[in-house]
């Protein structure tokens, strides 16, 4: 059905995303690698990938607690994850988010505004908002939105992000992407005792080769990406305020 439905949207569209999970329980290499190439043979632009993650109270969940389905294996994830780096890159793909590739010019704008810290303004139930210090979000239920914007109220929930959680985000967004984490923004933005900080707990990844300085951004190596999350929660901050 999948391969139906591109089949189809590709001959009105040129501008395609689609999703791909790797880390299945009992997917080889070889069957991963022919995922691949199935994709890659609709000549589309952009493609999201993810490890697969098991959900509470879901029917996987169950099946692997019953052994019907093996538990997942970290070293099988990543090995599908750089076989997955290796061949979008081959075929002309820039590895610029660390589940997304796309062609150039070919780059989630939604989803790089969000990786950039940019602002945007989120329209209807669900939808939130960023000012770049303070995040808000919508109710969900339709009739309550309904009800409110019809009697001139903005049905919004809103945070103010504290110094330090907006350090973190940066850190967390930015190790994620080919942009990195600058350096010289975080002193700017943050001050020096939080670009001190950074230094510090990137130390032992430099030394690891899992993070790198280059022109005076931090970014990921490429052994470092898979475990970019992790790293990134280790350069986190948690008692400045």
């Amino acid at each position: 059905e999948a391969k139906k439905c591109l089949e189809i949207a590709t001959q009105y569209f040129d501008n395609i995303t689609i999703d791909l999970i790797y880390g299945m329980p009992n997917m080889s290499n070889e069957k991963w690698l022919q995922n691949i190439e199935t994709a890659l043979s609709f000549n589309i632009p952009h493609i999201s990938s993810y490890a697969l993650t098991i959900e509470p109270k879901t029917a996987l969940h169950k099946f692997i607690q019953q052994g019907i389905i093996p538990q997942l294996d970290d070293e099988v994830a990543q090995e599908h994850f750089h076989l997955l780096v290796d061949k979008l890159e081959e075929n002309g793909f820039i590895h610029y988010e660390l589940s997304n590739f796309g062609k150039e010019n070919f780059f989630s704008k939604n989803n790089s505004s969000y990786w950039l810290g940019k602002k945007y303004i989120g329209i209807g139930p669900s939808a939130h908002s960023y000012d770049g210090e303070k995040r808000g979000w919508n109710v969900s239920n339709n009739t309550v939105y309904l009800k409110s914007i019809a009697e001139n109220k903005l049905p919004i929930e809103t945070e103010t992000l504290t110094k330090t959680d907006r350090y973190n985000e940066y850190i967390m967004t930015g190790l994620r992407t080919i942009w990195g984490v600058s350096l010289d923004r975080i002193e700017h933005e943050f001050g020096k005792s939080y670009l001190d900080y950074l230094n510090q707990q990137a130390a032992k990844y430099i030394e690891d080769h899992l993070l790198f300085i280059d022109d005076n951004i931090l970014r990921t190596t490429k052994s470092g990406k898979f475990l970019g999350d992790g790293i990134a929660s280790d350069l986190f901050l948690l008692n400045l305020e």
